[in-house]
């Protein structure tokens, strides 16, 4: 099997894999902010070390061997042990420690240090003004010559499944370093689309109510609300176009020019995703104007019927205003049958009226 079909493999396995948090105790030997450490030679797993710094000796040893060390949200102490020993840029490590950084490749020496934006859906039974629909983390990459270090942070976003889907690849790991950092960054984008695809569905069905006819019970709240999550996925994934532009074209980058190609691939995905998210953005802006025209037209149809009951109801109040004047001297006052002309009159004018205003559509 090429390659190519290798990562692509390995992608889809992942994304069917279970999620499996390689931070968990059980599944952790080390503690709680070492998720793991693992020496490869030529692709294969080794035995696991005692230490870091003992697996950064065994992987010196051999010529196809690196370290493979996953974090999980290090302190600032937990993390400057590291960066000694695999030499990481203060700035990079700054980056690494606090997160909140956006999706960029920044290259210090023969280390690449790279940061994805990580996407998960927020399952809900029903969106409402304040549903969490997107949930985002972080993770950093720093990949050398024989190493490397991912810092994930979130509580989503584990690379669990993806490490042991590599592990059953031994000729992807014998690319080293990049052919890690390549699948990170599919594995990144994979969850984009699936986000995506969820995202949709949740638009689709704010989109069916605020234009049924027989549901007039859109909240413009949830269609703001669904907005702001859409705005906070676009940031995760729109500035990621760039870096990985660079990791695909830039021949100064220490990625391998074997796994170079791929990262054209990624970037593919990457951009269905961005136009899905800039259309989806386009929609919701669309169906909240729509949904307000809807509630400015029915209060201008409110007010026109409040109007067109007023107009009529100022004929009787016109004529009892006149009759209640108690002046001495009116016209048909001692009328035998001015009470019934008047009622009449009344009668006949809210009538007229009444007619005029339904045939103008304002009853």
């Amino acid at each position: 099997m090429s390659m190519v079909g290798n990562l692509r493999k390995v992608a889809r396995l992942a994304r069917r894999a279970r999620r499996v948090d390689l931070s968990h105790p059980a599944r952790s030997p080390l503690g709680s902010t070492v998720v793991n450490c693992v020496v490869y030679r030529g692709g294969v797993r080794q035995e696991g070390p005692a230490s870091v710094h003992e697996a950064v000796r065994l992987a010196a040893g051999h010529r196809d061997g690196f370290v493979w060390l996953g974090l999980h949200e290090p302190a600032a102490e937990q993390f400057a042990d590291v960066a000694e020993l695999f030499g990481l840029h203060p700035l990079a490590v700054e980056d690494a420690v606090h997160a909140h950084q956006r999706p960029k490749v920044e290259q210090y020496g023969d280390v690449l240090f790279s940061v994805f934006k990580t996407v998960t859906y927020v399952e809900h039974a029903e969106l409402t003004a304040t549903s969490e629909v997107v949930d985002t983390g972080e993770i950093m990459v720093f990949t050398g010559p024989r190493f490397v270090v991912t810092v994930r942070h979130g509580s989503h976003g584990s690379l669990g499944p993806l490490r042991e889907e590599l592990e059953s690849q031994p000729r992807l790991l014998a690319e080293g370093p990049s052919a890690v950092l390549h699948a990170v960054a599919d594995h990144v984008v994979d969850e984009f689309l699936t986000v995506a695809a969820a995202v949709q569905d949740d638009i689709d069905a704010v989109e069916t109510q605020v234009f049924s006819p027989a549901d007039r019970t859109a909240d413009p709240g949830r269609i703001y609300q669904l907005k702001r999550e859409v705005l906070e996925f676009k940031r995760a994934a729109v500035p990621l176009a760039q870096p990985l532009a660079r990791l695909a074209s830039d021949p100064s980058s220490p990625v391998t020019p074997e796994i170079r190609a791929y990262f054209r691939d990624v970037a593919d995905h990457l951009a269905r995703v961005t136009e899905q998210i800039t259309a989806s953005d386009a929609l919701l802006d669309s169906v909240l104007q729509a949904h307000l025209a809807q509630v400015t037209v029915a209060q201008n149809e409110d007010m026109r019927k409040i109007t067109a009951w007023a107009a009529i109801i100022a004929v009787p109040t016109m004529v009892c205003g006149v009759y209640g004047m108690n002046f001495e001297h009116m016209p048909e006052l001692h009328w035998r049958y001015g009470y019934a002309y008047a009622i009449g009159l009344i009668v006949v004018a809210c009538f007229f009226i009444h007619r005029g205003f339904k045939r103008n559509g304002w009853l």
